[in-house]
Order: C-alpha cells, then structure tokens, then sequence
C-alpha cells in the first residue's frame, strides 16, 4: 500500500494501480474511488499506516497506544470517571499491586493521560482532558464530552465538570471525610 495525493493536497490509500487511473481509499472515511493517475502524486515520506491511523481522532489514538490491556484502559476510565483519586484508594479499590499501579501511572503520566495530584492531602492522581474526550470517543459520545450517561441533576463543581454523585464540593468521590 503507498500514500498518494490528489491534486487538492487530500491524502489518499492507494488500493489499485492501472495505467490509466487509480482505486484509493481515504483514510477518514474508507470510502473507494478511482481518480486519474496525472491527478495523483506517488508518496514515499507517510507511511500507509500511520495514514490510516490518523483518522482515529489524537487523544482515541494516545489511549489506545498507552492501555495493553483491559485492566489499563478500565484504570483510565475510572480516573476519568470519578477522578481524582487518592493512591490508597486506588489500590484498596482495585485488583492491582503496587508495583502495577506505579507501572501503569507512569506510563500514562508519560503519555500525558494523567496527572498527579493531591486528594484529602494524599497523593493522587486525575486524569486528564486528553483521557475524558477519549473515554467520551471510546463510548460513542462526542470528544467534547468529558463525560457520558451523567445524570441531569448532577452538580457542577468550580471547574465546569459535572460530579457523578452531584457534590457541588468538586469532591467528585463523596469521601470528604475519609483520612
């Protein structure tokens, strides 16, 4: 497969050469045409590829290269959800040693997916708005969505982001109190 170009400058997959014309693909919809070959300019700098992968939306595309896993993607989710979170909770609430909740928190602070934070003055960490309009994609929702499914009654807090349980605090956990 070779990117190519039309004459407007929109990037195309190259699925077919003939003498006369060519079958591409382009890559944001994965609609097929035949245009004429002089109307096309043969790359060799993109690879095919990556070409196709950026009809994935950037922060779709920086989650699904971080999380390996399901366990990793639901982490982001959570934190997308109900973030922040302080580090006990996380691993009190979840089925992840240490060691694996410190290895994946680095890479997605790495990948810029979450942020560390402090929560009831413990160590904690949110996701970011990278992860929320991709959690938002991921689900179907708008990338302009930070969150999905929430109820209509919920409380904003100073931040602008809805709280799931409606605590207008912006303490998005309901644990105010906790040590």
């Amino acid at each position: 497969m070779q990117t190519v170009r039309d004459a407007s400058g929109d990037r195309y997959l190259l699925v077919k050469r003939s003498a006369e014309s060519s079958r591409v693909r382009d890559p944001n919809t994965g609609e097929e045409r035949y245009l004429p070959n002089a109307e096309l300019s043969f790359e060799d700098g993109e690879a095919p590829l990556s070409v196709a992968a950026a009809a994935v939306s950037e922060p779709v595309r920086r989650v699904v290269s971080a999380a390996h896993d399901d366990r990793s993607l639901g982490l982001l989710v959570e934190l997308a959800d109900r973030g922040p979170l302080p580090v006990v909770e996380l691993l009190g609430g979840y089925d992840l040693c240490e060691s694996d909740l410190h290895g994946l928190l680095s890479e997605f602070r790495a990948a810029g997916l979450v942020a560390e934070t402090t929560v009831h003055g413990e160590r904690g960490y949110d996701a970011t708005e990278t992860t929320r309009r991709a959690v938002a994609s991921l689900r179907g929702g708008s990338e302009d969505d930070e969150r999905t499914g929430s109820d209509e009654d919920s409380a904003v807090n100073g931040d602008g982001r809805e709280n799931a349980d409606g605590d207008e605090s912006g303490n998005r956990n309901g644990n105010e109190n906790e040590n």
